[in-house]
């Protein structure tokens, strides 16, 4: 992914690298106890929006008449057909039964879609343009009908009018470190304010339906050890871990008696990933290091990447792919857990620039399971040998988090991050929890064999 300095769609415009970053770094991280005894923030109006770090949320862009209205009868013939209940302005609330979407600025958010389309949208959410007092109810609607919101005529022509995937997110070798560096090298005093005590920021595996704060460090330490067993670790085997998150599967790998070389593109993970895995007193076995999987050389006995996939990209699946099967020992088996979705809404939206991209993961792309298993057989004779989805527990793991930074928000802005990267960040985890619960995406474990013999 290419450096996307200068890029004005980007919250910090003109310095990337920091993306969001709090405007007062530096400051003390609070306790555990002192970060849990915060109540829920209610997100009012602070008096404006910072144009420098978010010129796209600040301004309503300019838009014709004639596509105003075009977007205007799309939006709300979508709008009418859904099961929401829909408040436009000052007008009647139409819509008998869903939850209730208000739109407080009808026009802003309609030049927002009708120039950005879902991007807009997501956009007019940071503007505080439009609410929902059950926001994961109001986007999971949408996720369920995403195939069929824009009419089949204009789907049919998305090349013409939705915005396409910037070059500057491509993942090269410096591109892919730029994009890592935007999203998780934003603090990590910022991520342990809602992850729980492992910092998996990753599914969990609940063993029930519903999931607790209290359960979730078990529940994440679980889908390792399931991820562990799945790729056959034991006493002995030299594992490769692809991205290191901050540690914790290391840390369990290196317990089970395992060699482990962890690599990750993102320096401030890979500085308290060596911390925790000290702490744990496993610094002998395992070894992390700031380098990408394109970089890697030797032979493993198992390979395990959780929820790496979905930032390599589409062009970059199958150097991806190989670089799996290169690394892996004769006999030696592959795990993955990877977020997927179904294969003709990936395809129809492989080329999009999306709101997720834009503001969150820059150069990501979800894969389908088939296109998983199509690019292993295309380039590898690596195969598809186990899997099982956890969709429900994502959902459960998300809404979790969402209600820990909730909770955090004081915090939040001690770290230095303002108001509207508090709404955006509230968006993203509503966002990805609605695609969850409304089975628009899924998460799989899965197993690859095969490689070299």
């Amino acid at each position: 992914m290419a450096d996307a300095r200068g890029e004005r769609g980007h919250p910090a415009a003109r310095d990337p690298a920091v993306a969001a970053r709090p405007a007062r770094p530096g400051q003390a991280r609070p306790s555990r106890t002192e970060r849990n005894a915060v109540t829920t923030h209610v997100f009012e109006p602070d008096g404006g929006i910072d144009a420098d770090r978010w010129p796209d949320v600040a301004a309503v862009p300019r838009c014709s008449p004639v596509r105003q209205a075009i977007a205007r009868a799309i939006v709300l013939r979508a709008l009418r057909r859904l099961p929401l209940r829909v408040r436009l302005g000052d007008a009647e609330e139409f819509g008998a039964r869903g939850p209730l979407l208000v739109v407080r600025a009808p026009d802003a958010f309609l030049r927002r879609i009708a120039v950005g389309g879902l991007i807009g949208f997501g956009e007019s959410y940071l503007a505080e343009e439009w609410d929902a007092d059950d926001l994961v109810g109001v986007l999971g609607v949408l996720a369920r009908h995403a195939a069929t919101l824009v009419p089949a005529p204009l789907q049919r022509l998305r090349g013409l009018w939705a915005p396409r995937q910037p070059d500057a997110q491509r993942n090269t070798l410096t591109g892919a470190r730029a994009n890592v560096h935007r999203h998780y090298d934003l603090s990590n005093d910022l991520f342990a304010l809602f992850l729980d005590e492992t910092l998996s920021y990753s599914s969990a595996v609940f063993d029930r339906s519903r999931g607790s704060w209290r359960e979730l460090p078990a529940a994440q330490r679980r889908k390792i050890d399931r991820l562990l067993d799945l790729c056959g670790v034991t006493e002995g085997s030299k594992v490769l871990e692809i991205g290191t998150g901050w540690g914790e599967l290391a840390i369990r790998a290196a317990a089970r008696g395992a060699v482990v070389h962890s690599v990750t593109l993102s320096a401030e993970q890979r500085e308290l990933a060596r911390e925790r895995v000290r702490a744990a007193g496993f610094a002998d076995r395992v070894r992390v290091e700031l380098c990408d999987y394109r970089q890697v050389t030797g032979r493993y006995d198992a390979v395990v990447s959780v929820e790496m996939i979905e930032a390599v990209g589409a062009e970059y699946w199958p150097a991806y792919f190989r670089a799996l099967e290169t690394l892996l020992a004769p006999g030696g088996r592959v795990a993955l857990q990877a977020i997927t979705m179904p294969h003709d809404r990936m395809r129809a939206s492989a080329d999009t620039h999306t709101w997720i991209q834009k503001y969150i993961f820059p150069g990501g792309l979800i894969p389908s399971l088939r296109a998983i298993e199509e690019t292993a057989a295309a380039h590898t004779s690596l195969r598809v040998t186990a899997r099982e989805g956890y969709g429900s527990h994502y959902a459960e793991t998300l809404r979790l988090w969402r209600e820990r930074f909730a909770q955090q928000a004081a915090y939040v802005d001690e770290l230095g991050f303002d108001a509207t990267f508090r709404r955006m960040w509230t968006f993203y985890l509503a966002y990805s929890e609605a695609g969850f619960r409304s089975g628009y995406l899924d998460v799989q474990q899965i197993q690859l064999s095969g490689g070299p013999s």
